[in-house]
């Protein structure tokens, strides 16, 4: 009896500890996107012997909308991308055409950045999508942090064999992401930071992607200006909206 006691404590600890951290990703991410934001982002793809400079505006609402803007270069101007629910599409107003992109594509990168389309559109939720266990504690620089590891569930169709999310104690801060593959080699690192006061919180303003095989090119997303919890419709998410909005 007292080693069937022993393991029902343990089971219910992990189950503690699951509920824990899904509820830790899941103030992360809404403390990071509101429940709708609008806002201006900067991308910069950079490479050992260049440098490319995009301009964007985003709109997202949950988990299910999100639509981007590109503002500049000239030549990149008005091109779009669309996400409604698990379907997504690119307009690309030089060719007059939408395309819609197949769940093979959500690997691809995102105009040549080190971003995927499943990044930007954030197409796979980790609070949906994932099961979440805590790891332990962690100090990066003076942020004590939790490390939370993320496997995707049995039903859901998604790009990342596992995430590890580095999230801060005291204020929920998303600091550091490692994406690995399928087989779990590492392939993506984000590094989050420039902690400062958007809208109405405050949240990092700096995201760096790295890819693993490749860590001297790196792309950087600068948040320029934001705000949250604004009225949204989920009818603005529309492809006839995608090629108006401005």
């Amino acid at each position: 009896m007292k080693s069937i006691s022993v393991v029902i404590t343990l089971i219910l600890s992990q189950l503690a500890y699951a509920q824990t951290a899904s509820d830790i990703i899941r103030m992360a991410d809404e403390k990071m996107q509101g429940k709708s934001n609008r806002g201006t982002m900067k991308m910069s793809i950079v490479r050992p012997k260049w440098t490319r400079e995009i301009t964007m505006k985003t709109w997202g609402k949950g988990t299910e909308y999100s639509l981007v803007l590109i503002t500049a270069p000239a030549r990149d101007k008005g091109t779009g991308t669309l996400k409604r629910q698990k379907e997504l599409w690119n307009w690309q107003p030089s060719i007059d055409r939408i395309i819609k992109l197949p769940p093979s594509m959500m690997m691809q990168s995102w105009m040549g950045s080190d971003f995927t389309n499943d990044d930007l559109v954030n197409q796979s939720s980790m609070v949906t999508d994932y099961e979440c266990e805590l790891l332990g504690d962690t100090l990066i620089g003076t942020y004590e942090t939790w490390k939370i590891a993320l496997f995707p569930k049995e039903e859901t169709a998604v790009v990342w064999g596992k995430i590890e999310a580095y999230i801060t104690k005291d204020d929920y801060y998303q600091l550091i992401f490692k994406y690995y593959d399928e087989d779990e080699y590492l392939t993506n690192t984000m590094i989050m930071s420039d902690i400062q006061k958007l809208g109405d919180r405050t949240i990092p303003t700096r995201l760096e992607m790295i890819p693993a095989e490749n860590p001297d090119q790196k792309t950087i997303i600068t948040y320029m200006d934001f705000e949250f919890d604004i009225e949204l419709k989920d009818s603005f998410f529309s492809i006839q909206n995608l090629k108006s909005v401005r």
